[in-house]
Parts: C-alpha cells; sequence; structure tokens
C-alpha cells in the first residue's frame, strides 16, 4: 500500500487485541479498530492474540478478518503475556492495547499519538473509558493505596464533564492504553507473573519511577463492557490474583525504607481483609475458647473468598526469589522517589474495603507502623557548595544558603560545604561541613541534588549519564569568562590550562544536569549557546517545552523579603574620618579584576572638589573565603587612592569583610551604592549580586553600562547608568544622586516597587515549583528515541538521490570531490557494520 504524506509524518500504530471466549465481542472490536477509526490504514497494524485452546475461534477471527495478525499460542496466557506475545510480533513505534470487549470512538488512535508526538516525556497515555452506553465512568483516573492495591476513581459514576481534562496519573487502564513500543520493550512490558489484574497498575508505576509520565487524554475515547471476559471466573479466584499482584507490585516498586515498614502492614492487612471478607471468627482457637472435654481437632469450614487472601500470601511467598531479581532492576533504574509519586496515588491512605474489622486493623497498622509519615515523608535535598558558610559569606554561599532556607519551607534541606571554612549563622536547616570523600553520602541520602562550582566534580559517580539522580545545576556564575580577567596575573600557560579545565567543568555540568539555573536573560541566551553546542537542544526536548524553560530558568540573585533594621553603629559617626552629615557612598562587593573601582576614584577626586563630604566606602577588601587570594585589583585601588591624596579622607577600606547579618548597618548609612566596572564579555553576562543590597535598602544605584543590572536601574529609573571608564559621567551621576534630592526621592520611590520582585521567596520560584515535581531532563530518560523514523527509500528513488548528488559533487569539484566523498561514505558504511557487530 503507498504511503501518503500525512502517513509518513504518523508513527505506526500496532493496537492488540487478546481473546479469551469472546470471538463475537474481539471481531466487533477488531472491526471497529479497522473501519471507524480517524486514523491513516496504513499506519495501522491489527494483532490478536488467542488465549482460547481447543476452540475454533483463532480459526473464525482468521476467516472474519484476514487483515489481522492472529496469534495462537495454544494455551491461555493471561492477559499479561498475551499482550507481551502480541508486542513481540508488532511492527509499529506505538502499541495500542485494547480489551476485546471494548469500542473505540473515531479519534482513539489519532488523540493519544498526539500526546505523544507533542509530548515527548510521556511515555504511555490513558485512554477515557466510559461504559458501553457512554453514561457512566469506567476509567478517567487511577489511584493506589499504600498497600499496593490499584483502583479505578469514579469508576460507576456519571460521566458529567468534570473528567474532559486531561492530567499526569500514575496508571492507565490497560483495557485502552497507549505505550511507546521501544519504552515497552526496555521495562520487558507487562509483568507475566501477575497473569491478570494489576499488571497495568505496575506498568504505570514503573514508568513513573524511571521519570516518565502517563498522561490521561479525554479525548481518546472507548466504551467499553465492563469484565465481559471476567464472567467465568469466581469472585474468589479474583480476589485471590488482586491480594497477590497487590503485594508482588508493593514488593517491586517501593524503596527500601519504605518496604521495611509497608510490607508487613500490608501482609497483616491482608490476613485481615481475608477473615473480613469470609466472616471467619478469628478468636476460635484462642484456649479461653476451649470447649469443656476433649479437643478435638475437627475441620472448619471457611468460605474460598477468605481462602483467597491466606494463599496469595502463599504464592507471594513462592514468588519471592523471582520478584527480588525484578525489585533489583526496578529499584536500580528507578530517577523518581516514592514521595514524588505520592500525589499520583490521589489518596493512598483510604482503606478501600467497607468491613467494620478491616477498618479497625487498617487503623491499628496504620499507627503502629506509622505509615502517615511514609507516605508524608518531605522530599529530601541536599544543597552542594565549595564556598565558606559562616557570618561573613561571599555571593555563592549567600546564594546556596537562601535557596536551602527557602526550599527548607516544604522539603527536607540540608545545606552541604566542601569548604574547610564552616561556621554557620543559626538556621532552621542542617548546615553541614564535609570532605569531598564524604559527599557521597549526602548524595545518596537525596532526592535532587543542587550543585554550584567545581562540586559535581567531587562525585564521579553522580557526574556520569548513567546516574539516576536529579541533579540541578545552578550556574549564575559564568567562571570560564569570569576567570579570563581573574587570571591575567598567570602565565600564559597556567591561564590556558586553567581556562581548559573550568571549561571542561561546566561542560560537565551542562550535559549531566537535569535542570539548569542562571541568573538573568542575557545569562539564559549564553548557556542556550553551550547547552545547544553540546546536543541538549534536542528535537524531543524542544517538543516537550518550545521554551526550554523547564531546563533552564532564570534565577537571579534575589534580598530578603524583610525590610533591613539596624542593630548597631556601622558608618557613619563610626568610622574615624565620616561624620554624621557626610554623603556616603558605598562599594558593597569585593574589589576583583573584572571590576574599575579606579575610573571610580578620578570620579570622587573630581566631586571632592565641589563637594568636601563626600565619602566612597569599600565594604570588603579581603575575600570571606580565605582560600580565594587577593587580586591585584586591590592593591591597584590602595595605591591610586593614596596617590590622588583621598585616602582617610574621602575615601575608606574596611580591609575585612563584614558579617552578612550586619551588612544592614552599613547600607543603611550609605546614601547611594555603586559599582563599576570594565566593557569586555564578563561584563555582558555577569550578575552583580551586592547591588540587590542596594535596592533592599532603598539606595539609589550609580552603576556603569554593560551588563544585566544596568539594563534594570535605566529601564526602572532606579539611579543613573554611566558609560565605561568615563570619570566624568560617573562624578555627575554621584553629584545628580548624592545632591539633586528630588531624583533621589524618586529613585527610591521606583526602588520600593521593583524590589519585591527580587524577594528570595520571587526570584527562586522556578526552583521551588522544579523541587515540587522533580523530573530528570526530557533528553535524560531512559529508552527515549524518535517515535517516527524517516522512511528508507526505494530503490529507484535511492538512484535518483545517488545521481544528484554525483551532479552537485561534480559541479563543486569535479571528479576529486567525487572520489573523497565516495571515499567517506565507504568508512561510514564499514562503521555501521562494526558497530552492529
Amino acid at each position: 500500500m503507498a504511503v501518503t504524506s500525512e502517513s509518513a509524518a504518523l508513527p505506526a500504530v500496532s493496537v492488540i487485541v487478546v481473546n479469551y471466549r469472546g470471538a463475537d465481542d474481539t471481531i466487533t472490536c477488531l472491526r471497529a479498530v479497522r473501519d471507524e477509526l480517524d486514523y491513516p490504514a496504513d499506519r495501522l497494524e491489527l494483532i490478536c492474540v488467542d488465549n482460547s485452546p481447543g476452540d475454533d475461534e483463532a480459526a473464525r477471527i482468521r476467516q472474519e478478518l484476514p487483515q489481522v495478525t492472529v496469534l495462537d499460542p495454544g494455551s491461555n496466557l493471561g492477559f499479561a503475556e498475551g499482550c507481551n506475545l502480541g508486542s513481540r510480533s508488532a511492527s509499529g513505534q506505538v502499541l495500542a492495547f485494547l480489551n476485546n470487549d471494548a469500542r473505540p470512538a473515531r479519534d482513539w488512535v489519532r488523540a493519544a499519538v498526539a500526546v505523544l508526538r507533542a509530548e515527548p516525556t510521556v511515555g504511555a497515555v490513558a485512554s477515557k473509558v466510559l461504559d458501553w452506553e457512554g453514561e457512566l465512568v469506567d476509567f478517567v483516573d487511577g489511584g493506589l493505596t499504600w498497600f499496593g492495591m490499584g483502583y479505578k476513581r469514579h469508576a460507576g459514576e456519571p460521566d458529567d464533564g468534570g473528567h474532559d481534562a486531561p492530567r499526569d496519573v500514575l496508571f492507565g487502564t490497560g483495557s485502552a492504553l497507549f505505550v511507546r513500543a521501544e519504552l515497552f520493550a526496555a521495562l520487558g512490558g507487562f509483568d507475566e507473573r501477575f497473569f491478570m489484574f494489576y499488571e497495568d497498575v505496575d506498568l504505570g508505576w514503573r514508568l513513573n519511577l524511571r521519570g516518565w509520565r502517563v498522561r490521561y487524554e479525554p479525548r481518546s475515547l472507548t466504551f467499553h463492557r465492563h469484565h465481559a471476559s471476567m464472567a467465568e471466573v469466581s469472585s474468589a479466584r479474583e480476589n485471590f490474583l488482586l491480594e497477590r499482584n497487590a503485594l508482588a507490585a508493593l514488593y517491586k516498586n517501593v524503596s527500601d525504607e519504605t518496604l521495611a515498614k509497608v510490607l508487613p502492614a500490608a501482609m497483616a492487612l491482608a490476613i485481615r481483609r481475608a477473615t473480613a471478607r469470609g466472616d471467619v471468627d478469628a478468636r476460635q482457637l484462642e484456649m479461653a475458647r476451649r470447649p469443656e472435654g476433649p479437643d478435638f481437632d475437627d475441620d472448619v469450614p471457611i468460605s474460598r473468598d477468605a481462602l483467597a487472601g491466606m494463599l496469595a500470601i502463599d504464592q507471594f511467598v513462592e514468588l519471592l526469589p523471582q520478584l527480588k531479581e525484578a525489585r533489583e532492576v526496578e529499584q536500580a533504574a528507578r530517577v523518581r522517589t516514592d514521595a514524588d509519586l505520592v500525589p499520583l496515588m490521589r489518596k493512598a491512605m483510604e482503606p478501600a474495603y467497607p468491613l467494620p474489622r478491616y477498618l479497625a486493623a487498617h487503623e491499628v497498622l496504620v499507627e503502629a507502623f506509622g505509615l502517615d509519615e511514609v507516605f508524608g515523608r518531605p522530599r529530601r535535598i541536599a544543597v552542594l557548595t565549595g564556598d565558606s558558610v559562616a557570618e561573613r559569606m561571599a555571593g555563592p554561599a549567600i546564594r546556596a544558603w537562601h535557596m536551602a532556607e527557602v526550599l527548607s519551607a516544604e522539603h527536607d534541606v540540608r545545606l552541604v560545604s566542601v569548604n574547610a571554612h564552616v561556621n554557620p549563622p543559626e538556621s532552621a536547616f542542617p548546615v553541614v561541613a564535609a570532605k569531598p570523600r564524604e559527599l557521597g553520602a549526602h548524595v545518596d541520602w537525596a532526592d535532587v541534588v543542587i550543585v554550584q562550582g567545581h562540586v559535581l566534580e567531587m562525585v564521579p559517580a553522580l557526574k556520569h549519564a548513567d546516574s539516576t539522580k536529579i541533579v540541578v545545576c545552578d550556574v549564575y556564575d559564568p567562571m570560564h569568562l569570569e576567570l579570563l580577567e581573574q587570571g591575567r596575573d598567570t602565565d600564559d600557560e597556567r591561564r590556558a590550562a586553567d581556562l581548559r579545565g573550568v571549561t571542561k567543568v561546566l561542560n560537565t555540568q551542562l550535559r549531566r544536569g537535569d535542570f539548569f539555573l542562571c541568573a538573568s536573560e542575557r545569562q539564559r541566551h549564553f548557556w542556550l549557546g553551550h547547552l545547544a553546542s553540546l546536543g541538549r537542544l534536542t528535537p524531543g526536548l524542544y517538543d516537550t517545552d518550545p521554551t526550554v524553560r523547564s531546563l533552564l530558568e532564570v534565577v537571579p540573585f534575589g534580598l530578603s523579603s524583610v525590610a533591613p533594621r539596624r542593630t548597631g553603629p556601622a558608618i557613619k559617626g563610626a568610622q574615624p574620618g565620616i561624620d554624621a552629615d557626610d554623603k556616603v557612598v558605598l562599594w558593597a562587593g569585593g574589589v576583583y579584576s573584572w571590576f574599575d573601582p579606579l575610573t571610580l576614584l578620578h570620579a570622587v577626586s573630581q566631586v571632592a572638589q565641589r563637594h568636601h563630604d563626600i565619602r566612597l566606602f569599600f565594604l570588603g577588601m579581603k575575600h570571606p573565603n580565605p582560600d580565594v587570594p587577593e587580586m591585584g585589583m586591590a592593591d591597584r585601588t590602595r595605591h591610586l587612592s593614596s596617590r590622588l591624596g583621598l585616602t582617610g579622607k574621602h575615601v575608606f577600606f574596611n580591609e575585612t569583610w563584614v558579617p552578612y547579618a550586619q551588612r544592614q548597618n552599613y547600607l543603611l548609612d550609605a546614601d547611594c551604592g555603586v559599582t563599576s566596572h570594565f566593557e569586555h564579555v564578563e561584563t555582558t553576562f555577569a550578575f552583580r549580586t551586592r547591588v540587590l543590597d542596594y535596592l533592599w535598602s532603598g539606595l539609589p544605584v550609580v552603576t556603569t553600562d554593560g551588563d544585566s543590572f544596568a539594563d534594570l536601574v535605566l529601564q526602572e529609573g532606579l539611579g543613573v547608568v554611566v558609560p565605561a571608564e568615563d570619570p566624568e559621567a560617573l562624578a555627575a551621576a554621584l553629584e545628580k544622586v548624592l545632591y539633586d534630592a528630588e531624583f533621589a526621592a524618586s529613585c527610591r520611590e521606583r526602588i520600593e516597587v521593583v524590589r519585591e520582585r527580587f524577594t528570595w521567596e520571587s526570584v527562586l520560584a522556578p526552583l521551588t515549583e522544579f523541587c515540587r515535581d522533580p523530573r530528570p531532563a526530557a533528553d535524560r530518560l531512559s529508552a527515549a528515541s524518535p517515535l517516527t523514523r524517516t522512511q528508507t527509500p526505494d530503490r529507484v528513488e535511492a538512484v535518483r538521490r545517488d545521481v544528484a548528488l554525483l551532479r552537485e559533487y561534480l559541479d563543486a569539484g569535479g571528479p576529486i570531490e567525487v572520489a573523497k566523498r565516495a571515499g567517506g561514505r565507504l568508512r561510514r558504511l564499514a562503521g555501521d557494520r562494526l558497530r552492529k557487530r
């Protein structure tokens, strides 16, 4: 059959139907798939697995529907193994599982495929399922109890339009479910040990644990004769399968920590469910109930419904060696925690069975084993920094501190520093000093790891692409650009080697991370270029989120939401040479090589000739991290100030570093804040973190043009922006903000509005949102691959292409170009053959 242009853009879908003594229903179902769907016929494959040994149903289906591939295994494999057998014979990129007693709506396939194409992180699509008349709900959402029993939420309720919004679910019903074929194979398909019941719950559970999403899509609609294929199965046999399979799914999929508490309680509850269901006198063997006279071992009748629970536990034990191997696979592959999946469980603590003795036992077990704590455990987040965390902190440590502070409101957070100087202020979260070799334990503890700087290099296992831990990389500091300036004083060979090393460190982060934080839109464009060059901007990632903000978001430096309050004297009247009425210009950060305090000194010298009360105060000359050496610019600044006769008269240096909790006293004593820098690439992508303190304390800002902060000052009217290395312009700007009271007041009014946008709670919102539902980046999901592939051209088309290429190469370079291209093609073919071996 010819492939249309529309068909070429759509994946082939293999619809798999399992038949068990229901040929009439199966034929009706397959005819509907063949004749009534709005999907290209050449992209549909129909497969029927006949589980009816000894009947002629397979022959009848072949006769009625010759275009259907009918598989006859010769025995009843059960639903799970039957579906797996069908999947192994399927050629489609998408597998569609459909019950034989179901009827698909016209858009059933097209709507599901649209979701898979638009959202590459969706591994499976759960269809909306109604009863045969389309009036009552069969499946619109899945729930899971803490003891492993899945159930259909809202089943039997009228379809009132309240379930017509797509949403993520833990699992879809196997009666109408779409799964990416390659992914289904990678997971080993349905667990065949289940035979039937909960194989769909288990599959969805495993998909979610591996970071894939299961998406409920109401436009993908089917109608179902509920349990038409189960008419011959007794309730006791059904209960046996439900009980056994629930324990198996629970054992395979929960973490070690959860399993230790939940499995004993689940098995105990299964027994109580059995005795309550069978109305068994559970006290009949107590000694107080012993009859007078001989204690004969008379048989006691027990219903099969009660026996089902006991036999289920017995067979669960029988399966444990196999399940243990399966558990090891699932636990090694998981990238999400039990806590991550609790919202998808909907009501994990729901008892599920309305039997009085059972409900009493449920309450006792939940309390005795602390199960509310298990399923309410907060997510664990480790923030790893290489900076000194103490009373005196630099930008990276301040940023890491506030990340931990904001996230600790919802999660269990610990801040870990590998710096030797850790003496933190009091905090609501633990701050831990660790040697690099000790980081592994913190990483193992955490569900999400946030890294800065070089820290990722210290945890080799975390760097590898096959690591399943969720990693957030804070790349607000473009270290390689910074090093171009910082390394000017070193020799050329060392400088080049250092730059290569730092670039390699950053590239490792960019290849590994699941989510990235940068400080500005300018930086975001810069890092997008990096990610693109490393191949991270894949079609799958782009299709999931064309903005790519799910991978890279702007999280600028922040400021406290609490207004600064003076706690002691600082500059005015406290520093010798600075009086209470002087005009104080504050330089709030360190003095580094990429800054330009020299032009500022010349500007202050000019202003001082007209205004004798101007004072410039450098807040910190020595970096708070003792491991960071003083840069040459600091010494040059001291010398120029002395040469201009400013030191001790108009310019003052704090030779240490102000404690973070005391900085507000210095800010509140200032009249304006200043930052000046050179014009170079580091400036273009920098975000001057300490400058935000100016906004916090309401200080008008004077800044050099060229960075993102200058853009903000100019656009919002927060002060004056001047050209780089222009002392006259800088002097005029200082005079304006210091001595033009009306202008300064207008700046303060605008600052009061703008600073609300920069509170730590506001700027960290993208990180907070990610940590509420952390997942691997779309391009890091296991078994991810293109849904559709380029069609191999037929022989005639291939010859046409080769002739066209031959003409192109002759026109471009003659026979020499043809020979070169042919040689390259032969090498590629040889390489492909070697890889296949």
